[in-house]
């Protein structure tokens, strides 16, 4: 098995209505994207693209989020933006909140970053429907290409019992966001009992070595992982969100 794993050079700088899919289209000329590829995408230039971005200039901090600014040294604007992005509190320590969000993510700062944005002073906001942005980025390439690529939208997520982050699905569209071999043999032919492959958060993370922080390359094209892509848009990410009833850190 080969995989290839590469980023789509020359992608602007995305601002609110921009096309992005003919955009990254545009980026893979003269090639072209062909059936089973898939295509990763940052979360931020969808989020620019449909606007969720927040000028701080424009916030005015509520009592709750002086106070936890207050506390953590955090700017409180900020805070009012994360408040506002969050279904839960599920606990703050050492300057970061980690928040349950409207989507069911729960994460560092409900996800709300200023890093790579584009102007100084606003804030990028998680998409509000990721699976939805997936799909709807999947059709616009398939009207312009005759071709439909499984697409993913990631983010960074710490993780809990390791140190550092890792790049995960929150969105996606024509993958299966899931392997279950719950149920298989193994090689020796023993039963596997809880392996249940995370595929959607792999090809997130794979394809987030192929690219630097900085690098302002915000799409990986992903080749030779046909067998997860789909023709139907499938379940989405939502499939990997553990129930809180199942999760042992609530």
């Amino acid at each position: 098995m080969r995989i290839e794993i590469r980023t789509l050079p020359g992608v602007p700088e995305i601002a609110a209505g921009d096309d992005l899919a003919a955009l990254l289209v545009a980026a893979l000329e003269p090639e072209g994207f062909s059936e089973g590829d898939v295509l990763v995408v940052s979360h931020k230039v969808i989020s620019k693209a449909e606007g969720a971005v927040r000028a701080l200039r424009g916030v005015v901090p509520g009592p709750d989020a002086r106070r936890l600014a207050a506390a953590h040294d955090k700017d409180a604007r900020v805070v009012q933006v994360v408040l506002e992005q969050t279904r839960a509190l599920l606990r703050a320590q050492g300057g970061v909140l980690i928040c349950e969000t409207h989507h069911g993510l729960v994460c560092a700062n409900a996800g709300v970053d200023a890093s790579n944005a584009a102007r100084d002073g606003d804030v990028v906001l998680l998409p509000r429907d990721p699976d939805a942005s997936a799909r709807t980025l999947r059709a616009r390439i398939a009207d312009l290409t005759a071709t439909s690529p499984g697409v993913l939208i990631a983010d960074s997520f710490g993780r809990a019992w390791r140190n550092g982050q890792c790049d995960v699905a929150i969105g996606c569209a024509g993958i299966s966001p899931l392997d279950d071999w719950r149920g298989r043999n193994d090689a020796r032919g023993r039963p596997l009992r809880a392996t249940w492959i995370a595929v959607a958060d792999e090809l997130a993370g794979a394809a987030d070595l192929a690219r630097k922080k900085d690098s302002r390359e915000p799409a990986v094209l992903i080749r030779g992982v046909a067998r997860f892509v789909t023709d139907d848009d499938g379940e989405g990410a939502t499939a990997l969100r553990r129930p809180a009833a199942e999760d042992l850190f609530r």
